[in-house]
């Protein structure tokens, strides 16, 4: 492949030739160009047209410059990235082609992605649920929506977790992340929220969280085959019915949820104030002295309390309930 040829901004041999010839011949008329041309002198009139529209010639007939090429080929190379970029968009989600060749007359027993009998697509290969997951992310137009329960950064999280990459998702689609309250306890994650909440994803709280749910544009969703482990694959589906269950699903807990703008400092990334669950918790815990006790004034399991509790610590560096009691008085959380 010739690389310095420009065909690939998009200009055809003639058009390149022109354009050469205004660099080498600074200032000089139209008529000046080559009869040599291939297709003769009026495909280099052809030529000219074509570079004026294109902005890479300027002046009058008699005295043409060619744009300086630090200014030309970026632009040039700009609009041709612009052009593939559209194109891949359109040829990530291929389902309205589909659609119409199937009514052309489907072959036997052949059924467009979610439009057969097959509503779920195990994916249990890593790799294919991470391909799928930057296909869709690459893809999606209008709305992501992750509900997140890892409390803690993993290698696998990490590569499960491609939806979470803005960088990859246009200013126009609105990005929703749910995590549960333990999350602002690891320092790995808080981090990786902030950057999510600065980089204009909308990110809230919620206190008990368990389902990992990934839906694009709602037409398209992911969950794990197994929650307990997400290492086994995902289940992959655009049946209507279930994506529309799963988006019900994700939308309750978003409306109990509570916004992460408001439990963390945007300044330092340290947490500034409790859920109020947890701060029922924390008040129950500074005036009782039994667990069972705190459980029933919060009107929660035992086992729930206790592991508030452990979040409470864990969010306050306090090694014991005794010292968390301490720094929560200090900080004004009780």
């Amino acid at each position: 492949m010739n690389t310095h040829c420009m065909s690939v901004l998009g200009l055809t041999s003639t058009q390149e030739d022109v354009y050469r010839h205004f660099l080498r011949n600074p200032g000089t008329p139209e008529s000046e160009i080559p009869g040599v041309l291939p297709g003769g002198r009026e495909s280099g009139v052809r030529a000219v047209a074509r570079l004026r529209e294109l902005r890479l010639l300027h002046g009058d007939d008699a005295n043409t410059w060619a744009v300086d090429p630090v200014v030309a080929v970026p632009r040039l190379a700009g609009e041709q990235l612009d052009t593939a970029h559209r194109t891949m968009r359109q040829l990530v989600d291929v389902r309205p082609i589909l659609r119409s060749l199937r009514h052309e007359g489907p072959a036997p027993g052949t059924a467009a992605p979610g439009e057969g009998a097959a509503a779920l697509f195990r994916l249990e290969d890593l790799r294919e649920v991470r391909a799928r997951v930057g296909q869709l992310t690459f893809g999606a137009r209008s709305e992501v929506l992750a509900a997140d329960p890892c409390d803690a950064l993993t290698s696998e999280h990490a590569g499960y977790a491609r939806h979470l990459d803005l960088g990859r998702l246009s200013k126009t689609v609105r990005v929703r992340v749910l995590v549960q309250v333990s999350a602002l306890a690891d320092a790995g994650r808080l981090d990786q929220l902030r950057h999510l909440h600065l980089g204009g994803a909308a990110v809230r709280v919620a206190d008990e969280l368990s389902e990992t749910v990934l839906v694009y544009d709602r037409h398209a969703a992911l969950v794990p085959i197994d929650a307990r482990d997400t290492g086994r694959g995902a289940l992959y589906t655009e049946e209507r019915g279930l994506v529309s269950s799963l988006v019900g699903l994700f939308e309750r807990l978003w409306a109990t949820a509570t916004d992460f703008a408001g439990l963390v400092a945007a300044d330092t990334g340290q947490v500034a104030r409790l859920t109020e669950t947890q701060r029922l918790v924390l008040t129950a815990m500074c005036a009782v002295s039994k667990d069972e006790t705190g459980a029933r004034q919060a009107r929660m399991s035992l086992r729930t309390y206790r592991r508030h509790i452990s979040d409470v610590l864990r969010l306050l560096g306090a090694c014991n309930r005794a010292q968390a009691a301490l720094l929560a008085r200090e900080r004004g959380w009780v």
